[in-house]
C-alpha cells in the first residue's frame, strides 16, 4: 500500500483570478486584494468569496453584508498590489486621493485596470476557522472594459518583483509579497505580517 501524500503546492494548480474587493465601513471606502472568488450558480446568480479574517475588509462586510468585486486586468500594475494588499485599511484610507466611480449599491468601483465589476449582498456566512466564507447575490454587474482577467500566476510571473533575498543566509520567503521570516523553521500557524497570507505560501531560502 503507498504512502498517502499531501503537497500544499498541489493547490497552487488551482486557478485563480486577482480581485479588488471594495467596502464601506460606514465611514470611508475600503479595497483588499482577493483571490478566492467563485461564481457557484448561474440561476439566482450566486458568487462564493473567501477572506481571511485578519484583514479588516473581513469584518466590514460582515457587518454592512455588501461588497463589489473588481476583476483586475493583466495590465494592472504592482502599484495595484501595493496599495490594496500590503496596507490596512484600519488605519489608512486608501482612496484619500481620488473620487472614485460607484455602482448602484454605493460601493466604489475601480476607474482603471478592471474589465468588469460584481455587486454583491451577503446571505449567508460560514466560519472556516482562519477565514470567512460569504455566500452572495449579484445585485448588479457590468463589463467596463476589454482585457484578460489577471490571474495569479500571470501575477507569479509578470507583475510581482523578485524578492531581492540575497543578503539573507537563512529563512523563509513569502511567494506573495516577498516578505522574508528568518528563522530556522516557520511555524504551521505563520502568518505574514504583510500581506496575511499562511505557512503554505512561503519557501525555504536558497542558502
Amino acid at each position: 500500500m503507498s504512502e498517502t501524500k499531501r503537497d500544499p503546492k498541489a493547490l497552487f494548480n488551482i486557478g485563480y483570478g486577482l480581485y479588488v474587493i471594495t467596502s464601506h465601513d460606514g465611514i470611508r471606502d475600503n479595497g483588499m486584494i482577493g483571490n478566492s472568488v467563485m461564481q457557484l450558480t448561474s440561476s439566482p446568480e450566486r458568487v462564493a468569496v473567501a477572506i481571511n479574517k485578519l484583514n479588516y475588509s473581513h469584518d466590514t462586510i460582515l457587518e454592512t453584508r455588501e461588497m463589489n468585486i473588481n476583476c483586475l486586468t493583466e495590465d494592472a500594475p504592482f502599484k495595484v498590489f501595493e496599495e490594496f494588499g500590503f496596507k490596512s485599511g484600519r488605519d489608512t484610507d486608501k482612496f484619500e486621493l481620488c473620487t472614485p466611480p460607484r455602482s448602484g449599491n454605493g460601493l466604489v468601483v475601480l476607474p482603471k485596470y478592471i474589465n468588469s465589476y460584481i455587486s454583491l449582498r451577503v446571505d449567508n456566512y460560514i466560519d472556516l476557522g482562519t477565514h470567512g466564507l460569504f455566500i452572495c447575490t449579484v445585485t448588479e454587474s457590468a463589463v467596463v472594459a476589454d482585457g484578460k482577467t489577471m490571474t495569479y500566476d500571470y501575477y507569479h510571473t509578470n507583475v510581482k518583483p523578485k524578492p531581492k533575498a540575497e543578503a539573507k543566509t537563512r529563512g523563509y520567503v513569502c511567494q506573495i509579497c516577498g516578505y522574508i521570516h528568518e528563522a530556522d523553521e516557520l511555524p504551521e500557524d505563520f502568518v505574514c505580517p504583510v500581506c496575511y497570507h499562511g505557512a503554505e505560501d512561503f519557501e525555504p531560502l536558497n542558502n
